[in-house]
């Protein structure tokens, strides 16, 4: 009898609270190193409204810039771009999104956008967002299957974290990436 009613709760568990709502990776030994292409599906619709469809797609971070050299190009891109905060630091990552690699066709196009990356601490803490102008050429487009964009994004890290991690994606779908080499 217990076990049948473990088997239910976990049952019921699972229905109620899926997988998506688990707490999400926070390791550095699963993360896509620099360099190095990673998959990422990404859907477009809404569901309730529109016919949900998912694109095969993949994400390089191609370049790091971290520390000073990040500041120089953050306060290039705008000279409204405020510092960081003490403690914190910009990592600029110039990265390659491309656009339904594997068998998607039609018309649907996709919005990448730089909030869509987020820093992550070692200890698996999101770091506050950057709310800037970005360098140029900014990761920020609409693109068809087949199409690919290159550009930066800027994030926000601690100066003592030594292998901090940048994610793309949502609790649904989630690609993590090294900032660090």
């Amino acid at each position: 009898m217990g076990y049948k009613m473990a088997v239910s709760f976990l049952l019921s568990f699972l229905l109620f609270f899926p997988a998506a709502s688990l707490p999400a990776q926070t390791s550095a030994a699963d993360a896509t190193p620099v360099g190095v292409a990673a998959k990422a599906n990404v859907t477009i619709g809404e569901g309730y409204v529109t016919d949900v469809e998912s694109f095969e797609s993949a994400v390089t971070v191609l370049e790091i810039v971290r520390g000073e050299k990040a500041w120089e190009l953050v306060k290039e891109a705008s000279p409204s771009n405020r510092p960081p905060d003490p403690g914190m630091e910009y990592i600029c990552a110039r990265i390659r999104f491309e656009f339904g690699t594997k068998g998607s066709t039609g018309e649907r196009a996709y919005a990448i956008r730089d909030e869509q990356f987020a820093s992550v601490g070692e200890g698996g803490r999101q770091y506050e967002r950057t709310n800037i102008v970005l360098p140029k050429p900014q990761l920020n487009g609409r693109l068809y299957p087949g199409e690919s964009l290159e550009g930066w994004v800027a994030l926000f890290v601690s100066s003592e974290d030594k292998k901090p991690l940048m994610t793309f994606g949502n609790n649904y779908s989630r690609v993590w990436f090294k900032l660090y080499r």
